[in-house]
């Protein structure tokens, strides 16, 4: 039987890569998004080129309500789910303390923190009756150091490494392994939102170096979910 996996934020970036990845791998999928078109397209990519068995659906994460009546009403054959990426997140505006919006502020934490929590209790009561499960959480290296006109963006993946630890603690008597993944810069969509569709700005934040792809973060997210169950990667 083909394992399960639930990945939100699936339609760009690291998620997509994701979807990509384990779709080539033989996994079944449920690919999550805000972007309608986006996870349609990405829905047939998946059956044309792996054959994959594909379940899209879409939501927004910092919709409590909207998480419980979709992931609560799973259909039967997709309920075991095996592993959980928790990728949807984003950064909202680089700005210090004293000038930063409120709303982006509120944006990232909905996001970051309470999207995380709303899907993770939505799905982790599938993975108690199984005695098994492997949740993935992405946080940041923001969630280790915190940086200029970082902020309440380091702050909610400060929470995202404590929920990990958290969640690690408290799972592990089901059998339910919890890693999280601290990547540096990523050249995905990332910087383009956070600086709000400003292209100039955001491709600065890579000048000098040469960073991540979302591939690499996929590679090691999939490294990491192919271990014995008794081998966890904090």
């Amino acid at each position: 039987m083909k394992k399960i996996i639930l990945i939100t934020g699936a339609t760009s970036g690291i998620g997509q890569a994701c979807a990509r990845k384990f779709a080539s791998a033989g996994y079944q999928i449920i690919i999550t998004g805000r972007r309608s078109e986006r996870l349609a397209a990405l829905k047939v990519e998946l059956e044309q080129q792996f054959d994959a068995t594909i379940l899209a659906l879409e939501f927004d994460v910092q919709d409590r309500k909207a998480v419980e009546a979709t992931l609560g009403n799973l259909p039967e054959a997709w309920q075991s789910i095996d592993i959980l990426i928790n990728n949807a997140g984003l950064a909202a505006g680089r700005d210090f303390f004293e000038d930063a919006n409120m709303d982006d502020w509120e944006t990232m934490l909905n996001t970051n923190v309470h999207g995380l929590l709303y899907v993770s209790k939505a799905i982790v009561p599938l993975m108690v009756v199984n005695k098994k499960g492997h949740i993935i959480n992405m946080g940041s290296v923001a969630g280790k150091e915190v940086y200029e006109k970082g902020n309440v963006y380091c702050a909610s993946k400060f929470a995202v490494d404590a929920l990990s630890k958290a969640m690690r603690i408290d799972l592990l008597k089901y059998n339910i392994k919890v890693t999280a993944i601290h990547p540096g810069a990523v050249e995905t969509e990332f910087a383009l939102v956070r600086f709000k569709g400003d292209a100039d700005k955001a491709a600065a934040t890579y000048t000098g170096i040469k960073p991540l792809s979302g591939d690499d973060v996929a590679d090691t997210i999939f490294y990491c979910s192919q271990l014995p169950p008794h081998v966890c990667i904090n």
